[in-house]
């Protein structure tokens, strides 16, 4: 059989066996044949081709970052393995891959992957295309390149957020230091996992870096995972393994999630369900038992805080503006933040809040860790700052054992060199509202997330969305996006780089076949946690006409007239070559290159754990806190300057979501739906493969309750809906899930029919275009949904 039919005919790996056993009326087992691993049936007597095992990893936007090992015979990877030759000890565990990556094989000769270059034909989102050559496309892209520039400057042109290709040497790096030298481009601040914390931590601490290493779990007495799941979306290779150290050194474990999750299954002792949009509600609450019981640390809030009374509020600021004044009821809403309070809104039992409030009071050292899940709300800043605050209360900073709270990104880093991309334009907007800037671009402002400018001089008519779904499937919306997208008076320009033909590669004027992370060098960074870099080896040739991106761009800069500014007269190893030599430069004793590439990852080696805010708990009078004041500002001197306390306060409160349980559109819509991630997707990417499919099927969690009022029947296929959309997908029902929420796994490929019924399930079909206050950020886990038979 010849192995090219593996890029023609699709089947599960189940299937393939299978078909292979019956077509040929014997078994592998027989001896007589055997399925060698590229799917082809071979003698057992014919010679086997040597086999060699390339040393690489991932570079797609997955929560870990880990070894695989690529075995290759013949120019083909026919099986993945990780890193599993060296001792896995306590000190160094081995970066072991998991099952998306240990599958990749199904992606990599999936057979629909894109192989030539192509310009759109039909209306744009149609996904109708026709196969042109490389000088046609990179032609056409320079032409309305140069047209668009000179027609309306370099506001109008977007490099779009996009993270299907995470390593140092990715096509978005290169496009936008060939964009710089051009004379600068529209860029973005934020990301679509993380804009809310990013913004709202400094606030408190005045920097994200609030997180120590995770060996300091093991001196936590109690850890409380807030909306946080590790055990599916990783969040840094090994995580699991350290909470699971952690619990067998004797810390309790809570999990607080609407969902009872991987991670609550496998590691906690006590879920408490909660309803979505509300965790400030429950922060709120549980410092209102730690005040009023006497439990909190008032002598660390006195030395290291601000705002935390009225005896520490910034000069001129009128009585009653405190955290504490805002708890106890005693500033403008009147309201104490009683459990009682926060049951109504959270559907937690006050007497859960109250046990929960005196364990993370007195079992010190604590850990509250906060999830992304649950600032990617309408107000999902005041969550954040809410959890940095309860550290305060509790003490819980600067210790081992406790954690600061807010973003959690890893405090002590290690520096890996990137690749030079100058901007002369100072314009950026929020990553996730470039929406805005193609509807009314010309003469946005700060109001609606612009940065480095006044305001914007031009609409955005040119975008390049390189190795990214965030276009429209992974943006809120799919619908509304999809009509903006379609009007090309408004967006003129759009290329797109991918490996398949995606919701967003759809909308691509010309469309460009990408190389596979199997397929090229490149250097990649831990994701989250960890003390180390990889080195990506190329494993296998590249395909059809695909093109890595540094190829392709160079071409694209010679028809720019920027092709020796651009390359600096190096190929892309010497630009790796340049990479590890400048890393080395600020780590003594780091690879040469050569061993670099040989070894695959190295590893830095620390005598002792990091604690975040060690230095300014121990000493602060020397290494006071990176914030105006050098204190922790429970009260936020900046945001009481910007005059929009409703939304925005100048201490973190709870403020009603739209959308959420307390919106009146509930009675049209009464169920609360968010989009877990999980185990068999990195966000969009592996939807289109069978292996992953059987990992864990595309279906809409329901609680039992929720099922039994609307007579619905597990695995049966519903209707889920609301202004915005309507998806259809199978039904799980489980009580893994609290009543009155739903959860769509996203990821899921928009795929509308003629009725504009997304038969794959694709949450953004159903949430809201309406970006958070402060950070201008992704809130699509705030949706009020009816779930219906079909």
């Amino acid at each position: 059989m010849n192995t090219d039919i593996l890029w023609k005919t699709q089947y599960s790996r189940r299937r393939f066996l299978k078909l292979g056993a019956a077509t040929f009326g014997f078994t592998a087992a027989s001896g007589l044949f055997e399925l060698d691993s590229f799917g082809s049936w071979a003698s057992a007597q014919e010679p086997v081709a040597l086999e060699r095992i390339v040393r690489t990893s991932g570079s797609h936007n997955c929560g870990g970052r880990c070894v695989l090992q690529a075995h290759v015979r013949d120019n083909r990877v026919v099986r993945i393995t990780t890193e599993d030759d060296i001792p896995d000890t306590d000190k160094t565990p081995q970066l072991r891959g998991c099952l998306r990556c240990r599958s990749y094989r199904d992606r990599l000769y999936h057979p629909e992957r894109l192989k030539y270059p192509m310009k759109r034909v039909g209306k744009r989102g149609e996904g109708k295309f026709e196969q042109i050559t490389w000088d046609e496309a990179l032609d056409t892209i320079a032409s309305q390149t140069k047209r668009i520039m000179a027609q309306y400057g370099p506001d109008a042109i977007y490099m779009q957020y996009a993270t299907g290709n995470a390593g140092r040497v990715s096509e978005r790096v290169w496009m936008s230091r060939l964009l710089g030298l051009y004379g600068g481009f529209l860029s973005y601040y934020g990301s679509y996992s993380t804009a809310a914390t990013q913004m709202a931590t400094p606030y408190t601490f005045g920097t994200t870096a609030t997180g120590s290493s995770r060996d300091n779990w093991a001196h936590s007495k109690l850890i409380i995972l807030l909306g946080w799941n590790p055990g599916e979306t990783i969040h840094g290779t090994n995580t699991a393994y350290y909470l699971k150290k952690a619990k067998q050194a004797g810390a309790r474990i809570i999990s607080i999630d609407p969902i009872y999750s991987n991670t609550a299954v496998a590691l906690a002792d006590q879920w408490i369900p909660i309803r979505p949009t509300t965790d400030s509600a429950l922060l709120d609450a549980m410092a209102y038992v730690i005040i009023t019981e006497n439990l909190h640390d008032q002598a660390f809030l006195d030395k290291y805080c601000v705002g935390f009374d009225e005896a520490h509020l910034p000069p001129g600021i009128p009585a009653g503006q405190s955290f504490k004044s805002y708890i106890l009821g005693e500033s403008e809403d009147k309201i104490p933040k009683t459990p009682v309070w926060a049951e109504a809104v959270t559907g937690i039992p006050h007497e859960t809040i109250i046990k929960l409030a005196r364990e993370y009071a007195t079992m010190r050292p604590g850990a509250l860790i906060q999830g992304y899940g649950p600032q990617r709300h309408a107000y999902g800043e005041q969550v954040v700052r809410s959890g940095t605050v309860l550290a305060a209360l509790t003490g819980n900073i600067g210790v081992k054992g406790g954690w600061a709270s807010g973003t959690g990104y890893q405090a002590r880093s290690q520096f890996v060199a990137s690749i030079p991309v100058p901007n002369p334009s100072k314009a950026k907007i929020s990553v996730f509202c470039w929406p805005d800037a193609i509807k009314r671009g010309a003469g946005l402002g700060p109001e609606l997330s612009v940065k480095g400018v006044k305001q914007l001089s031009a609409n955005l008519k040119l975008m390049f969305n390189l190795g990214g779904n965030c276009l429209v499937n992974q943006h809120a919306d799919n619908n509304g996006t999809a009509r903006l997208l379609q009007d090309e008076n408004l967006l003129e320009f759009l290329v797109v780089s991918e490996q398949f033909l995606t919701p967003s590669a759809k909308f691509a004027d010309i469309l460009l076949p990408s190389d596979n992370m199997y397929e090229r060098d490149d250097i990649v960074t831990p994701w989250g946690y960890g003390d180390y870099v990889l080195f990506m080896n190329k494993a296998v040739d590249t395909v059809f006409e695909c093109r890595n991106g540094y190829d392709w761009i160079s071409d694209l800069a010679d028809r720019l007239g920027l092709k020796d500014r651009f390359t600096e007269g190096k190929t892309l190893d010497q630009w790796l070559q340049y990479l590890v030599a400048e890393t080395a430069k600020k780590n003594p004793g780091f690879y040469s290159y050569e061993e670099f590439k040989e070894k695959g990852v190295y590893r830095w080696q620390y005598p002792e754990s990091s604690v975040a805010f060690k230095k300014q708990i121990e000493d602060p009078g020397n290494n006071p806190f990176p914030t105006p004041s050098g204190k922790i500002e429970i009260f936020s001197q900046q945001l009481w300057d910007m005059k929009q306390l409703q939304e925005i306060p100048a201490i973190p409160k709870y403020v009603k979501a739209w959308e959420g349980p307390e919106d009146p559109l509930g009675e049209k819509y009464p169920l609360q739906c968010i989009g877990h991630h999980y185990k068999r997707r990195v966000h969009s990417i592996f939807d289109n493969t069978p292996w992953m499919e059987e990992a864990g099927a595309q279906e809409v969690w329901v609680s039992p309750g929720d099922a039994g009022q609307r007579d619905l029947k597990n695995g049966e296929l519903v209707r889920v809906y609301n202004d915005r959309g309507v998806i259809s997908l199978p039904v799980k029902i489980t009580p893994r899930i609290m009543p009155g929420v739903v959860s769509v796994p996203q990821g899921a490929w928009w795929t509308p029919d003629e009725q504009g019924v997304d038969k794959r399930g694709c949450i953004n079909t159903l949430t809201k275009y309406h970006p958070t206050p402060l950070a201008f950020g992704n809130a699509t886990h705030t949706n009020l949904v009816q779930i219906s038979k079909v």
